[in-house]
């Protein structure tokens, strides 16, 4: 049997979901993250699972991995102290940075410009110049060069960022600081701009660089410390770490390029409900995670995840492919609080984590957290994750009812609607990010709900957008490593080009586009996975002639192979997106900007679980009933086992169905119809 193990580390549980590919079968384990360590929970998650399964950790062929070492990284400030070395006249890149003040017209006011990752005084100037064409101005100065380095190896720096002028259209003086580096600084790390990121503009260019360099030696020093430890336990398959693409990178790439795994722990979630959807028929969707200390959503079209151009975490933003997930500080451990000053319920972005977690947990929390509303509302009964962990109802309560005091309220119930209203609407605001902002109605499309505890908030969140059917995945607590269970290998070729349409010929493009599939073709080929295997897809950055901004646009192989037609087919596509967007064309010429190749393996073939046939009625699956209250009125739900439930039962409303990692609500009005995938689709009662 072959088997792949998939590894989501979160905030506050790391989930472990072990899959036989021959059959589908699959097994989960949860456990709380270790943040001290994370590889620790990893270990442990690993070894509860395969115990579970019944099987020895060296039968593993593969463990993939969604981490956020990169991530924490940089929100909590823990990165290696970066040198910089820019050209002469341009040391103060990062400084100068672009001219955005976040917030409104007077937002510069209360704006706290964030400080650099690599500081003025570890960033030093060479002489050198490469022109915008790739020719030499004024050659390398390697005395000049090794002088300054010198004086960044007296700053006790941990790690070198290489960022020239220009270096995206000659790399060779990048290069070649590399390899002074090697001498001057043995043993430090070097990240150069013409390899993280080939492209024009300069600031861009940097800051993703010197992230790069910011976060390599944590990732590396956890990426080599768990793959050790995994070998010393005995897993002989080898470790790959999602990207924030989407897709795979081996170790080793992984350690190369951190920058690519700033959202590795979301992109495994779209991923995961990529595969979900497919299964129950939808193409189109909206994925809404919610886990213990925040919400990530995000958009997919014919089963593609929209992917951006930038990543964000926190204050920083960088250049790098990834999923287009938009994340609120909202989860089942957000807590509760009512400020003096506005006497007004706030919920959030403060967690109470998995140390000490919600009151309700017993581990010593006090303060009103959404989980402990959901107990005092009933929506959650007092035993979870099939009875291993029991729920503390009265200490659920006691800390609601400071909320209910605080604000003048009646009862606990009152407040912890309350509460529940705004984590609600809080998320809501996420989900119109990436759906009405984005120009998308969301009644188009389905959602995808999962995490610990966005099941619980499902229902309502449908009845809050209007996308039905919303479809809880088997195991929705570890749908993240499901995502990074399924994934494949993926590299990303770029390259800046900037020629006007009329300056270029289809066959030129072709040419510049098959150049760019060849470079991350070889270097896939590198991690193992042979040419004829991999799938290619290209995309290039068009604006119109003077724009200072530029659209990405998917090209179509098919327009590579005809006669003079992938110019003109691509300026209609983009034309068409210009016009989505900003509701205007002009009349100038289309010029395009930059050129990328992605490369990808094919999917891993998972087999589906198919659920026996049922007869629509669900009783055998009941095994309580347990009162919640909804919209201030008390109604007595059915409480089902899901994995009693089979294909066609249909679960109607008010009803709680409960699972090991996770709890489904489904609200009064509402049904809950089960595919023979597993997936629960509901939908609202016909009036």
């Amino acid at each position: 049997m072959s088997y792949r193990l998939g590894v989501d580390v979160g905030g506050t549980f790391t989930d472990v979901l072990l899959v036989e590919e021959a059959t589908g079968a699959t097994w989960r384990a949860k456990t709380p993250s270790t943040p001290a360590d994370q590889s620790v929970g990893v270990r442990s998650g690993i070894g509860k699972v395969c115990a579970d399964a019944g099987i020895g950790l060296h039968e593993v062929a593969q463990v993939l991995h969604g981490t956020t070492v990169a991530t924490n990284a940089i929100l909590e400030g823990k990165g290696a102290k970066v040198g910089l070395v820019t050209t002469r006249g341009f040391r103060q890149v990062l400084q100068i940075a672009r001219s955005y003040v976040p917030g409104g017209l007077a937002g510069w006011i209360i704006w706290p410009k964030p400080e650099p990752l690599a500081a003025l005084e570890n960033t030093v100037e060479v002489d050198e110049r490469i022109a915008s064409d790739g020719t030499v101005i004024r050659e390398l100065d390697e005395a000049d060069v090794r002088a300054q380095l010198g004086r960044l190896r007296g700053r006790g720096i941990r790690a070198l960022a290489v960022s020239l002028i220009n270096s995206f259209a000659g790399a060779a003086h990048e290069r070649r600081i590399a390899e002074l580096a090697a001498e001057e600084l043995p043993g430090v790390p070097v990240s150069l701009s013409s390899d993280v990121l080939p492209e024009l503009r300069e600031y861009e260019r940097t800051v993703t660089t010197v992230a790069n360099g910011y976060v390599q030696p944590q990732v590396k020093h956890y990426i080599e410390t768990l793959a050790g430890e995994l070998g010393k336990s005995g897993v002989a398959g080898e470790l790959a770490i999602l990207r924030s693409d989407g897709g795979l990178s081996t170790a080793d790439a992984a350690v190369a390029s951190p920058v690519t795994m700033l959202l590795s722990g979301p992109a495994g979630g779209v991923t995961g409900a990529v595969w979900v959807a497919e299964q129950c028929g939808y193409r189109d969707l909206i994925t809404f995670d919610m886990g213990g200390t925040s919400t990530d959503v995000a958009l997919v079209q014919d089963l593609s995840p929209r992917i951006g151009r930038e990543t964000k975490v926190g204050d920083l933003t960088v250049r790098a492919s990834s999923v287009d997930v938009r994340t609120v500080g909202a989860g089942g451990g957000s807590i509760a609080h009512v400020p003096e000053l506005t006497r007004a319920l706030r919920v959030g972005p403060q967690s109470a984590g998995a140390d000490p977690g919600p009151a309700a947990y017993g581990r010593g929390g006090t303060e009103p957290t959404v989980t402990d509303a959901n107990v005092v509302l009933g929506n959650l009964p007092p035993a979870l994750a099939g009875g291993e962990i029991t729920l503390d109802v009265a200490a659920a309560r006691d800390a609601v009812e400071k909320i209910a005091e605080a604000m003048g309220l009646p009862d606990a119930e009152t407040a912890a609607a309350g509460i529940v209203d705004i984590v609600n609407e809080n998320m809501l605001g996420g989900l119109r990010l990436v759906s009405v902002q984005q120009g998308f109605d969301p009644r188009d499309f389905a959602l995808v709900a999962f995490g610990g505890a966005g099941p619980l908030h499902a229902n309502a969140l449908g009845r809050l957008t209007g996308a039905w059917p919303v479809i809880v995945p088997p195991s929705p607590g570890v749908l993240c490593a499901l995502g990074d269970a399924t994934t494949s290998l993926r590299d990303v070729a770029a390259r800046t080009v900037l020629r006007r349409f009329a300056d270029l010929t289809g066959d030129e493009l072709g040419a510049i586009l098959r150049e760019l599939a060849d470079e991350a073709g070889e270097r896939l080929a590198a991690q193992g996975l042979a040419k004829d295997a991999q799938e290619v897809g290209f995309e290039v950055d068009v604006r119109y002639h003077g724009q200072g901004f530029e659209i990405p646009v998917e090209v179509d192989r098919a327009w590579l192979d005809g006669p003079g037609t992938a110019l003109e087919a691509l300026a209609s596509r983009f034309d068409a997106e210009h016009d989505r967007l900003f509701s205007f064309l002009l009349s100038v010429d289309h010029e395009l900007v930059n050129a990328r190749a992605t490369v990808t393996g094919p999917r891993p073939e998972v087999a589906p679980l198919t659920l026996p046939e049922g007869t629509g009625d669900p009783a055998d699956a009941l095994v309580d009933t347990h009162p919640i209250h909804v919209s201030g009125a008390r109604h007595d739900a059915r409480v089902y086992d899901r994995a009693k439930l089979r294909a066609g039962d249909v679960v109607t409303g008010p009803a709680i169905v409960t699972e090991m990692d996770s709890t489904t609500l489904v609200l009064p009005g509402h049904a809950a119809t089960v595919h023979p995938s597993g997936s629960l689709l509901i939908n609202p009662l016909e009036a």
